[in-house]
């Protein structure tokens, strides 16, 4: 530890840095980050010790990275190594409390996703039958990931023989954060792209791959080359704008809200444990929310 090594509490700081490396085994990143947040504690307090420092400080340093220019993500991950240090400190030397117990930091103001217009996600999406089997895989992938808002793990863990795909009811069943499983449909479009491609999976996969969609060399496909296949697509298809698989996933919950006003059926669709993350499509399509108004309040329809 480079920061603070001079402050008299620098042993205490070198000490919790060891146990949480050894007890909660760590990644050597997040170790780094711990140190580097915790030397900065050090050095923001010049001579006065750890133990002096109370909530109003704490506040007061916050104030100061801050106005720095430090980002709230940043200072989140700031203040939550702090919190751990001092809540070892109470642990194991007696430290009267935890300063940065409650203490939080500014918010960060939410950016909206980034989605396709209904007539870019067609220009990308529409195209006759692939000629390979590759291209056959791509249609699939890139129709069913806008077709029913599944995230880019969602869909490569997907497997032919467990019963999670099944078009002839037009679903497929995923398992998502926190390992909750959800089902969404599959709509008439994306259905026939599956078809197509489980008619010439064969001619890539290996034997004995369970992976609905393979690779090359016929094992399941890698997440990083889904990416790359689409932003190929849409270079191809000449839409200047930054297509990934979460944007295909972005763009089918805009759409949906858009046509349906149903916020809970999109939420259970996302699989969104909390209503106010799926709350963030609301603001895309401000001006349809305005027609309903427009269509259903009494003083709002011209008599």
């Amino acid at each position: 530890m480079k920061r603070g090594g001079a402050h008299p509490d620098a042993g205490l700081v070198r000490a919790w840095l060891e146990a949480a490396a050894l007890q909660r085994r760590l990644s050597r990143a997040t170790l780094a980050n711990y140190a580097h947040a915790a030397g900065g504690l050090l050095e923001l307090l010049g001579g006065e010790r750890l133990a002096a420092l109370d909530a109003a400080g704490v506040r007061r340093l916050v104030a100061r990275l801050h106005g720095a220019g430090l980002a709230p993500r940043t200072l989140a991950l700031t203040l939550s190594a702090w919190r751990g240090l001092y809540r070892w400190l109470a642990r194991h030397r007696g430290f009267a409390a935890n300063p940065v117990q409650g203490v939080r930091a500014p918010k960060a103001s939410r950016p909206l996703p980034k989605t396709l217009s209904v007539e870019q996600a067609q220009r990308l999406l529409e195209a006759p039958p692939a000629a390979t089997p590759a291209g056959a895989r791509d249609q699939a992938m890139f129709e069913l990931l806008y077709s029913s808002g599944l995230r880019l793990g969602e869909l490569v863990a997907l497997d032919c023989a467990d019963g999670a795909l099944d078009l002839r009811a037009g679903e497929v069943t995923v398992t998502g954060k926190g390992r909750k499983t959800r089902t969404v449909p599959v709509g008439s479009r994306a259905r026939a792209a599956l078809r197509g491609w489980l008619a010439r999976r064969a001619e890539l996969a290996a034997h004995g791959e369970r992976a609905l969609f393979v690779g090359a060399r016929g094992r399941r496909i890698a997440p990083g080359i889904v990416n790359a296949r689409l932003r190929a697509l849409a270079r191809r298809r000449g839409l200047d704008a930054r297509v990934h698989p979460h944007v295909l996933r972005h763009s089918f919950a805009s759409h949906v809200l858009q046509s349906s006003q149903d916020l809970r059926a999109v939420q259970e669709m996302l699989g969104h444990a909390s209503i106010a993350t799926t709350q963030i499509y609301t603001h895309l399509d401000f001006q349809a929310l305005a027609r309903v108004y427009d269509r259903a309040h009494p003083r709002a329809r011209k008599r």
